[in-house]
């Protein structure tokens, strides 16, 4: 068990790295998609999975003690799937500003998902179990290192996805998107 709580803490560390590279300095900081009317659908739609991530970890690496969490968790994993599936539909017009998403861009997007749905995937292995052909959820584990490390790295990654969340949610509104993009215009680097 200690393997699946190792390679899901590392899949969720190189998600958040991935992620945040992608979601804040690219599609808020550098291309502005917030800022763009062919791109407002898809900042919309990063909007929407920056606000599901932090309640996943939440109900599905964190919270340990209730089947009925897990369900809702497991929910909210499908609908992050449709979103990103319409998302990746829109992503050509929406990019049609700078001539269509960059190949190395798109190696992000594919990498970054991967480890996000590798660390989900790995966490339905560590919280699920099958006993006579039943699927039964676990909802306690041994306190090993491996698991405390999980435990630290998870509760730890919903600060920073909270205010993820909410920077692309308040970029959705007129007042604060005219605010950041004036004290945007101040920095002259990046």
């Amino acid at each position: 068990m200690d393997i699946l709580f190792y390679l899901a803490t590392a899949c969720l560390v190189l998600f958040m790295l991935l992620a945040t590279y992608d979601g804040f300095y690219l599609h808020i900081w550098k291309y502005r998609l917030f800022d763009r009317d062919e791109s407002l659908f898809e900042h919309k739609t990063h909007t929407v999975r920056a606000i599901l991530f932090p309640l996943i970890v939440w109900l599905l690496f964190i919270k340990e003690t209730s089947s009925i969490a897990f369900g809702l968790g497991t929910l909210l994993v499908i609908l992050d799937i449709i979103v990103l599936a319409i998302d990746a539909y829109h992503e050509k017009e929406s990019r049609s500003f700078m001539g269509g998403l960059p190949t190395w861009e798109y190696i992000v997007h594919l990498f970054a998902n991967s480890f996000h749905f590798a660390a989900i995937i790995l966490v339905f292995a560590i919280r699920l179990d099958v006993q006579d052909s039943t699927l039964i959820f676990v909802d306690h584990h041994v306190a090993s290192q491996s698991y405390k490390l999980f435990q630290f790295v998870s509760v730890n990654v919903i600060p920073g996805a909270i205010v993820l969340a909410l920077l692309h949610f308040i970029l959705t509104l007129e007042k604060p998107k005219i605010i950041w993009l004036n004290y945007r215009s101040k920095v002259t680097c990046c």
